[in-house]
């Protein structure tokens, strides 16, 4: 189990986060920014956060919607629609980053689901403090920036089915990471958004979120340690 804590952002303000750390040997596991999707920092993603733990990383979840969690799909949209894209990725994704680093982490990863994925995304682009990125089914718009300019390996989950975020533009993604000669994994399921999921929009596929959660920590433990 984690617990709240709150951490700097590089601007000097501070911002709240579900810290979770493995049983043992956390003085020096690698670090993992796990970003929420548009539902907030619910029970469901800090369980996913206390799993990644389990694997033996130290995971930090900003709390992007500063303690509002969304119960319906309508409220969901209505946060996400308040949220400074821009600021989450540069001050509380890459704060939480720095917390990692400066207390123990040398190597840190960034995560993310849906909202969380596109932001996830957006961070591997224009912030240089990851050395991983895994991405849920979830991209950013495409003048956010451009994917070939990514730096560091990159894992993709993307759901063939995705009513959200359609197939055609992971696609121009991954063509954009073929042209920056960026060193990417694709993994496709034939599922429908947010499969890893039990709650949410009931879109939940046990196969799917077991093979990319298996591929996820294979692809963290290859690249931070």
């Amino acid at each position: 189990m984690g617990s709240m804590i709150e951490f700097s952002r590089p601007d000097g303000k501070t911002a709240p986060g579900y810290l979770a750390e493995p049983a043992t040997g956390k003085e020096h596991a690698p670090g993992v920014v796990m970003l929420e999707e548009w539902w907030g920092v619910n029970d469901q993603i800090k369980e996913t956060a206390d799993l990644l733990a389990a694997a033996g990383f130290r995971v930090l979840v900003p709390d992007l919607y500063r303690g509002r969690v969304a119960a319906t799909g309508d409220e969901a949209n209505h946060l996400m629609q308040g949220l400074d894209f821009g600021d989450a990725a540069t001050q509380d994704a890459r704060g939480a980053a720095l917390f990692l680093k400066s207390t123990g982490s040398a190597k840190t990863g960034i995560t993310g689901f849906c909202m969380g994925g596109a932001l996830a995304l957006l961070s591997a682009m224009h912030v240089s403090d990851y050395d991983a990125a895994v991405i849920w089914y979830g991209y950013p718009p495409a003048e956010a920036g451009d994917p070939a300019t990514i730096r560091i390996p990159v894992m993709l989950h993307w759901a063939i089915d995705d009513e959200f975020f359609p197939l055609e533009g992971a696609e121009r993604i991954e063509e954009r990471l073929i042209a920056g000669k960026v060193p990417h994994q694709t993994h496709r399921y034939l599922a429908k958004h947010a499969f890893y999921n039990p709650g949410g929009l009931g879109n939940h596929d046990q196969d799917a979120a077991d093979t990319a959660w298996e591929r996820t920590v294979e692809f963290f433990n290859q690249n931070l340690r």
